[in-house]
Formats: C-alpha cells, structure tokens, sequence
C-alpha cells in the first residue's frame, strides 16, 4: 500500500501533495555523519575514494563507497557528494543525478558514532560542530537541487543515509530495503531531516518511528512518505541504464514508472489505528500510559497478530527519557515547518545541546558501541524524574556558530 502519490511534472520532478512541501525554492545530513548504531570499519580507504562520482550519458553518477563501514559517511564523503552536486548544477550535458551506495549491504548506515564519542569526550566539540554544519547545507543541497535526483535506497538506509536519500525528487527503495532514524537508542535524536519526513507521515507514524526507533521495509517506507517507487533490486542496474539513455521529452519519473512494482501491503498501514491512539498523546508519559492500557492483542487482517502495546510500551521506558521528550518535541515541531531547511534549523539546535549540555548522548554510545555492556546510565533514569517541559531547553538552545553562516 503506498502513501501520498506525487504526480511527475514535465520537466520530470515530482510535486509533493500538499502538506508534504519540500524545501522552499527562495531559501538562501576524521568527523562523523549523523548516527545511526554503526561502527567504523578498520583500514578504510582513502577520502578520495570514498564517493565515486562520473557521468554516464547525461547521468551524474554519486555512489558512496564504503562497503566495510556500510557506506557510513565521513565529512570529506559529505564535501564530495556537495561538490559534485555544485559541478553540475549549471552543467547542461547532465540532466539527472542518480545516488546509490556501493556493496549490497545498503546505501549508508549512518555515521562513525565512536567518532563521535571520541571528539566529545577529548573536548574537540568545534569538529563535531563543523561537520554537522557541512552535513546538513549537503540535505538542504538535495532537497532543493534543480535537477531531478534519484536516490537508492536499497539495503539499510539509516541516519544520515535517510538524509541523503530522503530529500531527494525520486526516491526509490527495494525488497531488501531498510529504513529507520534510530537515534534514540543511543540518547540522541533525529536530524538530516529527518524530523520533516517523520513529521509528515500518516497520522502519528512519524512519533512512532522516531520514539522507537522502528525499521521500515521497501512497502512501509512507501507508505510512510519515505519512498515513492519500489523497484526490485535485480533491476537497478537496468534503471540506471534507462536514466542515463532517455529518450527525450520523457521525464526521469515516466522512466521510474517503467521499472515500479507493486510490493507486499505494509505491515504498518495496519498498524495505523492503535498508533494514532496512542501516539496522539500529549506527552512521552500519557503516549505510555495510553499503550499500557491498551486491551490483549487483537488479530490483524491477513491473520497476523498486532504488536502487544506493552512491548512498545516497555521499549519506551529502557530508552534515554530526555532523548525520547526531545524528540516529540522536534517531530512535533517539523509537523508545521514549511521547508526541511527550517526542520534542520531545530535538528541543529537540539543536536549541538546534547553535544555540549547533555551526558546521555555519550552515554549511549558508550553502552551500546564502546564498552558494550548494553547498561546505559540515563540522566535522569526515568520519565518520572523529568519536569514538566524537559524539552524546552534543546529546543531553546542558541548554537555556538550559526548554522546557514
């Protein structure tokens, strides 16, 4: 079952319905890549080689290419996808851009979160700050790009590959696809966008997604607004052939249109029901309260059982509860934004707060990817302990540089 469609327009781009406005035209995701809960790969190859970027035909090609560290990007990966994207802007001979990410693991995974641990705790706070900035003016350089951009996002697509792929005009995922934005789990929250994407999922997805840190596959995402063809993965290839040889005067979307098919109903469209009810809630605590007072499962149609609520419930409740209040707050916040450039403003804003101001983020990492006990120590332990606008603070943060300087 597929979300919103988005009719292709002659020039080949694709109009979002509205509701789901992209980045408005007038408007002026060794550092780490926004996280997702990967580790670095050792021996990593030279920065040079770490994004492949030629033509094929009147195709810009980009592929990311770190297969070890499931493409996770790097801040000289994030400067060649931004500059290859500044080549050919005014370049005549390439009509579209195509991403895809090298290996068949996924496209990117997200980023070196180690490395982040690293430069908080040896106090080198302005790095990180920089690569954050490079990383997000590279998000706001695809969702407003006047070329069509196809991204693949086939395999694990998390984190900051959300931020290359999510923001693109054709967006396109598979049957080994795997979405998610899992930032939670390690006490932080979603940025590269992804508050906008989330924001402006069907009913209240997006707060599910983003406070459970659940994983789409190819028909969830297409359902959720993450995705908008599906095409097997034996077929890229082909796709990209077609891309690069069109046939004038048909549009990159007519081309995608050939190649779509129609996958397996998304679990979580029927799903849908008790999520809203749940997630509608005004606050982390009552979102929790709702889920635990939610009757035995009930069976689904298909004969599926539905998830039992206490599970979910349960799952909140072994997550960092700043983390999770936070992040409420920003999806709930992106929800009215008009742009994804304003949804990365207070993605900005909440993520250099728990960079300078907050233990948990370390902390997380820390349990999950240093030492490896999987005990993290939150700060505060509960969502008892937190006062009643725990989020205002990360929401009121002012940056120590600007980000759009």
């Amino acid at each position: 079952m597929r979300g919103p469609s988005r009719a292709p327009r002659e020039d080949g781009r694709t109009l979002r319905p509205p509701g789901r406005r992209r980045l408005g035209r007038s408007a002026a995701r060794g550092n780490v890549a926004s996280v997702s809960i990967v580790e670095d790969a050792q021996g990593s190859a030279a920065a040079d080689d770490e994004v492949l970027v030629r033509t094929e035909g009147a195709l810009g090609w980009i592929t990311l290419n770190r297969p070890r560290a499931l493409n996770a990007l790097s801040v000289g990966m994030i400067r060649a996808v931004h500059a290859a994207l500044d080549a050919w802007r005014d370049d005549s001979d390439i009509e579209i851009v195509y991403i895809d990410g090298a290996g068949d693991r996924g496209l990117c995974a997200g980023g070196d979160v180690r490395e982040l641990h690293r430069q908080i705790t040896a106090g080198r706070s302005a790095d990180t700050v920089e690569f954050f900035r490079e990383e997000y003016a590279m998000n706001a350089a695809i969702a407003e790009y006047p070329k069509t951009i196809v991204a693949i996002a086939d395999g694990i697509t998390m984190g900051g590959g959300i931020g290359v792929a999510g923001h693109a005009a054709i967006r396109v995922v598979t049957e080994r696809s795997q979405l998610a934005m899992p930032e939670v789990r390690i006490g932080f929250t979603p940025d590269v966008g992804g508050t906008w994407l989330l924001g402006h999922a069907p009913g209240r997805l997006g707060e599910f997604l983003a406070l459970t840190a659940g994983t789409m596959n190819g028909s969830d995402a297409l359902y959720a607004g993450f995705a908008d063809f599906y095409v097997p993965s034996e077929r890229l290839e082909a796709l990209r052939d077609a891309l690069a040889h069109r046939a004038d005067p048909t549009g990159p979307s007519e081309i995608v249109m050939l190649f779509d098919e129609t996958p397996d109903p998304s679990p979580l469209s029927a799903q849908q029901g008790w999520i809203d009810e749940a997630f509608s809630a005004d606050s982390v605590p009552e979102i929790v309260a709702r889920l635990r007072a939610r009757p035995a499962p009930e069976v689904l149609d298909g004969g599926a059982p539905e998830p039992a609520p206490a599970d979910t419930a349960d799952l909140l409740e072994s997550l960092a509860p700043t983390a999770l209040v936070v992040t409420l707050d920003a999806v709930r916040e992106a929800r009215a934004m008009d742009s994804v450039r304003d949804a990365l403003a207070g993605e900005y804003r909440r993520v250099l707060w728990f960079v300078h101001n907050h233990p948990d983020l370390v902390e997380g990492i820390r349990a999950q990817l240093v030492d490896k006990d999987r005990d993290p120590h939150w700060d505060p332990q509960t969502l008892a302990e937190l006062g009643p606008d725990a989020s205002a603070e990360a929401r009121d943060y002012v940056p120590p540089v600007p980000l759009w300087a």
